[in-house]
């Protein structure tokens, strides 16, 4: 993935330690019920759209700007699934490492607009629509992780519960 801008910057000052980033993931559901996915050109996998939350940018809004970015599909976001932070630092090939707090997005196609995938930026190697069950392989793991979330919330918000998931008291 592309480093934001203010990431260098940051960079710049605090070389390759840890950062504390805001991310998003989109699941993103067309009519048919499937889902979007994308094979990352970083790792070779299959995974939701995810991306960084720019400063000032609300966290949805970065959900519908990374939809469209790498996978050109329109989308508008319809619930709030979960807002989780992982204990998982990551390190980088560069060296740099991170760790997330995640706010997980259900999101919808836009009315009128694109839901034909494509691939739109370098991050991706190919974008597609699949049905959640006959995913493409290899799955990255946070993907595999956070579909079960998603499974759950959709199950959950079958019965009437839309409250999104806020894991508490560890």
């Amino acid at each position: 993935m592309p480093t934001p801008d203010f990431i260098i910057e940051l960079r710049k000052s605090i070389g390759h330690s840890l950062l504390w980033l805001t991310g998003v993931t989109a699941y993103v559901r067309d009519d048919a019920g499937r889902v979007l996915l994308g094979r990352r050109s970083d790792t070779g996998q299959w995974a939701l759209v995810y991306g960084i939350v720019e400063p000032g940018e609300e966290p949805a809004d970065t959900a519908v700007r990374e939809i469209k970015e790498e996978t050109g599909v329109d989308a508008v976001v319809t619930d709030l699934v979960a807002v989780t932070s992982s204990d998982r630092i990551i390190t980088y090939g560069n060296g740099d490492q991170a760790q997330y707090m995640d706010h997980s997005f259900l999101c919808s196609l836009r009315p009128g607009g694109n839901a034909k995938p494509f691939v739109g930026d370098e991050e991706s190697l190919q974008v597609g629509w699949f049905a959640v069950d006959d995913l493409p392989s290899p799955l990255a793991a946070s993907t595999v992780e956070r579909m079960a979330v998603f499974r759950d919330y959709l199950e959950r918000r079958e019965h009437g519960d839309r409250a999104a998931v806020f894991r508490g008291g560890r």
